[in-house]
C-alpha cells in the first residue's frame, strides 16, 4: 500500500527534513508498515511495534551514523532498518539471501553492532565511546537502546559499572515493556516497576547510585516527549539514562493482549491480527514440547528433579513444569551464567537438576560449565533446544557449536537423540542418575513419530546403534540427521553398499560399534548437524588414530564459517547436508 511520508524516507536524513508535526503519521504508517510486512513474511512483531516512536525520535535528533546507534536486542530493529534505507528490501527480512532479522555491521553503516544475543550494547557502546575520546572526537553520542529484559542480565550491569567511573558520552535507553520473550522476572524488575509507579525516592535511585545521570520515566509512545527529552540528553557530558516506558505489540491489539504469543506469531491477518490457523492435528510433536511434557511426567514421579531456563520457560516447554510445579521450576531471567552455577548449587545439595538452555545461548556460559558443573563432577542435566541449524534467525542461533565446545571438557556426556522416542528415555535415564554431568543436545521443530509417548527405556550410555546393514562403507550419524542419511541411502545406485550407524553419544564414543566399522568397511563416512572442526567427525578420526586404523574417514557437517539465514532445508543444501547432497558423497565412494 501507498505511504504518504514512508515512501519517501530512503535515509534518516529525509527523517529529519520532516517538520516535527507530521512525525506521528509517520509512526502510523511504520507500524502499519511492520505489521504488513510481518503478518505475510513471517518474523519478530511486538518489539519493534513497541519501539516505533522512539525509532523516529532517535534518528530525528541524532546525526546517525555518525552518532553510534545500538539496539539490544536486534530484534527491536525492524523499524530501524525501514529508516535507514531498507524499505525496498525488507521484505527479503530474514530469507536466504535477504536482509537479516537483527541489525548486522556488513548489512548498512546504520547497524554499529551485531545484536543477535542480549545484553551487549552497553559494553559495545560503552568501547565505542571511549575509542571516540582517544581518537579526539569528544561530540560524537552513543546511543544503547536496551530492551526486552535485556538490562537484567549480568554483563549490562557489568557495562555500567565500568561506565559510571569513565566520562564517556554514552546514553543507555532502557526501553522498559516489562515482558522479554516471556514475562519479566526477578527483583530488578520490581524495582522498575515501583519507579515507573512513583513508589522510588530519588535518593534510593539505583541507576544514579551508578553515577548516571538518570532521568524518567517518560512514555515512550509520546513522540514530542521523547524528542525534547532527546534534544536535553544529546548536549549533556558524561553517562546518561533515559527510562522509557513501551508497550510490547503497541498499535495491534491482539498483540498488545498476548505479547508471549505475538513477539514472533507466524503468519497473520494484518487488519485484525488474526493467526491464520495450520491444522496441526495428526503431525509430530515439537522436540520442545517433547522436553517438556516429559519432563512434566517425571517430576510427578520424582520429587528430587528441579527445572531451571535463562528467560524462555515458553520457548523451551518449561513452562509445563512452571504452572504445575512453581515451586521447582524457575525462570531466572536473560542470564546463563547464573543459571548454570545455580543448576550446580541445586545439584550439590542432592537435587536433580535439568538445566534447559538454547544451545547457542550455552556458549555465554561455557567458564561456569566447566569451572562450576564439570570440575565438580556435578550431575546437572543440561538440555540443549535449537541445537544445530535453527533457519531463519541466521548465525547468532545456529546452535553447531556444541558439539566441539563440550566434547573437550571431562566429566561430560553429550547425547544427540535422533528422535522424540529417544529424547524422552534419555530424560528419564538422566534423571535415575549418573556419573557427572550430560549434555542432550536437540533441534528446533518438530520430530518424525506422532505417536511418542510410550513406556519409558533406560538407555544404555555410550552404545551406538546398527540402524541397516550394509556391505563397503558404514555411515555414522549423529542426533535426528539421521534421518537424512536414511533417505540419502535410499537415492544412491547401491544402498546395500551402506551400513547406517546411529551414535547418539557423541562422547563416550562406543568403541566397540567403531572397532567393528573399522575391521569390517571400507570406509566410513560420519554426518552431523555441527560444525566439522572438534565434532562428531573429529571424534571418530581421533578414535581411529588412536587404534591404528587406516580406514577412510570422510566427514560431513557444518564447514568452518558462520552459516546465514534461510530456511533449514535451504542452510542444510547449502552445508551439503541434505539427502541428495549426502547421497553425493555416498556414491563419489
Amino acid at each position: 500500500m501507498p505511504y504518504e511520508l514512508l515512501d519517501h524516507i530512503d535515509d534518516p536524513r529525509d527523517l529529519r527534513a520532516l517538520a516535527r508535526e507530521r512525525l506521528p503519521l509517520l509512526a502510523s504508517e511504520l507500524r502499519q508498515f511492520i505489521i504488513e510486512a510481518v503478518a505475510s513474511k513471517e518474523g519478530h512483531l511486538g518489539a519493534s511495534l513497541g519501539v516505533v516512536e522512539l525509532t523516529i525520535a532517535l534518528h530525528y535528533v541524532f546525526n546517525t551514523p555518525d552518532d553510534i546507534l545500538i539496539w539490544d536486542v536486534g530484534h527491536q530493529a525492524y523499524g530501524h532498518k525501514i529508516l535507514t534505507g531498507r524499505r525496498n528490501t525488507f521484505e527479503t527480512n530474514r530469507q536466504f539471501g535477504g536482509i537479516a532479522g537483527f541489525p548486522k555491521m556488513d548489512e548498512s553503516a546504520y547497524d554499529a553492532f551485531g545484536t543477535g544475543h542480549s545484553s551487549t550494547a552497553i559494553s559495545a557502546a560503552l568501547g565505542m565511546a571511549i575509542a571516540s575520546t582517544l581518537q579526539g572526537n569528544v561530540q560524537r553520542n552513543h546511543i544503547a537502546v536496551v530492551g526486552d529484559a535485556s538490562i537484567a542480565a549480568g554483563m549490562a550491569f557489568e557495562a555500567m559499572n565500568h561506565a559510571g567511573v569513565t566520562d564517556a558520552n554514552l546514553l543507555v535507553i532502557l526501553n522498559d515493556n516489562a515482558i522479554g520473550i516471556d514475562p519479566s522476572v526477578g527483583a530488578l524488575k520490581d524495582y522498575l516497576t515501583s519507579v515507573k509507579e512513583g513508589r522510588d525516592p530519588r535518593r534510593n535511585n539505583l541507576i544514579q547510585s551508578l553515577n548516571f545521570d538518570y532521568s524518567g520515566p517518560i512514555d515512550g509512545h509520546d513522540l514530542p516527549k521523547l524528542i525534547d527529552e532527546l534534544e536535553s540528553l544529546k548536549i549533556k557530558p558524561g553517562p546518561k539514562f533515559l527510562h522509557v516506558t513501551t508497550t510490547k505489540g503497541k498499535g495491534l491489539q491482539k498483540a498488545e493482549e498476548n505479547q508471549v504469543r505475538y513477539h514472533a506469531p507466524g503468519k497473520f491477518d494484518p487488519a485484525t491480527g488474526d493467526l491464520l490457523a495450520a491444522n496441526e492435528s495428526g503431525l509430530p510433536p515439537k522436540f520442545q514440547d517433547v522436553f517438556g511434557l516429559t519432563l512434566l511426567e517425571l517430576a510427578e514421579a520424582n520429587e528430587k528433579i528441579v527445572g531451571i531456563t535463562p528467560a524462555m520457560p515458553t520457548g523451551s516447554s518449561l513452562r509445563f513444569m512452571m504452572d504445575r510445579f512453581p515451586d521447582r521450576a524457575f525462570d531466572v531471567g536473560i542470564a546463563e551464567q547464573h543459571a548454570v552455577t545455580l543448576a550446580a548449587g541445586m545439584a550439590a545439595r542432592g537435587m536433580t537438576v535439568f538445566c534447559n538452555i538454547y544451545s547457542t545461548f550455552l556458549q555465554r556460559a561455557y567458564d561456569q560449565v566447566i569451572h562450576d558443573v564439570a570440575l565438580q563432577n556435578l550431575p546437572v542435566i543440561f538440555c540443549l533446544d535449537r541445537a544445530g541449524i535453527v533457519g531463519e534467525d541466521g548465525p547468532t542461533h545456529h546452535g553447531i557449536f556444541d558439539l566441539a565446545y563440550l566434547r573437550c571438557i571431562p566429566n561430560m556426556t553429550i547425547f544427540a537423540p535422533r528422535d522424540e522416542a529417544a529424547l524422552r528415555n534419555m530424560l528419564y535415564t538422566a534423571q535415575l542418575g549418573l556419573d557427572g554431568s550430560i549434555a542432550i543436545r536437540y533441534p528446533r521443530g518438530r520430530g518424525q513419530n506422532p505417536d511418542w509417548q510410550n513406556p519409558f527405556k533406560k538407555v544404555p550410555i555410550g552404545k551406538a546403534e546398527k540402524l541397516t546393514s550394509g556391505e563397503r562403507i558404514a555411515v555414522a550419524s549423529c542426533g535426528p540427521i539421521a534421518t537424512n542419511v536414511a533417505q540419502a541411502i535410499t537415492l544412491t545406485s547401491n544402498p546395500g553398499d551402506f551400513a547406517h550407524y546411529d551414535f547418539g553419544f557423541v562422547k563416550p564414543l562406543d568403541l566397540e560399534a567403531l572397532k567393528e566399522i573399522f575391521d569390517q568397511y571400507d570406509a566410513i563416512v560420519t554426518v552431523e548437524d555441527g560444525c566439522l572442526a572438534g565434532g562428531f567427525g573429529s571424534a571418530v578420526m581421533e578414535s581411529a588414530s588412536q587404534a591404528g586404523s587406516n580406514i577412510l574417514i570422510t566427514r560431513i557437517g557444518v564447514p568452518d564459517r558462520f552459516i546465514p539465514h534461510g530456511t533449514v532445508a535451504q542452510l542444510q543444501e547449502l552445508c551439503g547436508l541434505d539427502p541428495k547432497s549426502i547421497a553425493s558423497v555416498l556414491s563419489s565412494l
